[in-house]
């Protein structure tokens, strides 16, 4: 009914009960069995849903575009209020998850719980063992230094490079910067992986639901203590 911080404001300022208390924390852990109500009108909760998806190029990973181009969203079969976890620019592909998780988006996201990202690129060149050290080190950008970052050369191809390299981090358009700063830059980018879950097979454009292990496993990678457990 709200988002993340419109239903903080809500339970500030008093406006939502839980099994007929107001309550004013919005860390306060509830589950199906509460009664919670804002502004008087029961709120029902919404079932959990997670789909992975091959994003193709040329589909943005947001929820809604202004100019009107295709999103992920609208790759996946669902009734449910889906939200992407990150994102991928329009020119790069690859896993993407789609969740109303908004605890375990948060989490995946957050470079604090440092859950691991890897990626695909082919590159111009054919980096030497200076600029891989750069990468692996990190590499000095206009809004600082990144993180260590794993990489490794995949294969060559001509006078282009297949790496495949790993993140923990999501500041806007990162490898893309990243790889330009050691005079590399990318002609195509592919996301293969986030924490455990694997890209795999699945083709560009298509989705499919997690397992309930996959989930399991994403909830360990972010460091999310079991749920209903006091916390």
């Amino acid at each position: 009914m709200a988002s993340r911080r419109a239903a903080e404001e809500l339970i500030g300022a008093g406006r939502v009960s839980v099994d007929g208390e107001v309550v004013r924390d919005p860390a306060r852990d509830v589950d199906e069995r509460n009664e919670i109500r804002a502004d008087g009108e029961q709120v029902h909760a919404e079932a959990l849903e997670y789909h992975a998806v091959n994003k193709p190029v040329g589909v943005v990973s947001t929820a809604r575009d202004p100019g009107g181009k295709p999103t992920v969203v609208e790759l996946v079969d669902s009734g449910a209020r889906l939200y992407p976890v990150g994102r991928l620019d329009v020119d790069s592909s690859g896993l993407i998850l789609l969740t109303n998780d908004g605890e375990l988006a948060n989490r995946l996201m957050h470079p604090r719980y440092g859950v691991e990202k890897a990626y695909r690129a082919w590159v111009r060149g054919q980096p030497s063992k200076s600029a891989l050290a750069r990468l692996r080190n990190g590499v000095e950008l206009e809004d600082g230094r990144t993180a260590p970052t794993q990489v490794q050369i995949l294969r060559a191809r001509g006078r282009e490079t297949e790496l495949e390299i790993v993140i923990r981090e999501g500041r806007k358009r990162i490898l893309r910067r990243m790889l330009e700063a050691v005079w590399h830059p990318v002609i195509s980018l592919e996301r293969i992986r986030i924490g455990p879950l694997q890209l795999g097979r699945l083709a560009p454009g298509m989705a499919r639901r997690l397992r309930p292990p996959e989930v399991e496993r994403l909830i360990r990678a972010a460091r999310i203590p079991p749920r209903g457990a006091n916390r």
